[in-house]
């Protein structure tokens, strides 16, 4: 049974990719690469304020300041990799 910080780092990393996805929108793809990158980034953030010992925004063992930032810093990345979203009958020329 997972603990409860990584259960709380799962949802909040989850809401962040499907609210990001929500704002930019895109198809079922797009929405699985943001809730990626948004686990990723929450993950990585969190492994960044447990070495650099962040004491922001703590909730137990999890660091919630530098894990969010990790996860909107990896959100906007993916978003630059993706490129914009193209509209029906869009032409890129």
């Amino acid at each position: 049974m997972p603990s409860p910080s990584i259960t709380l780092g799962f949802i909040l990393a989850t809401l962040y990719g499907a609210a990001f996805h929500l704002v930019v929108g895109g198809n079922a793809r797009r929405l699985a690469f943001f809730l990626l990158a948004g686990w990723l980034g929450f993950v990585l953030g969190q492994v960044f304020g447990v070495v650099f010992a962040v004491q922001v925004l703590d909730m137990g063992a999890l660091h919630l300041l530098s894990a969010t930032f990790g996860s909107v810093l990896a959100l906007f990345m993916a978003r630059v990799l993706t490129g914009p979203r193209m509209t029906d009958g869009a032409s890129a020329g």
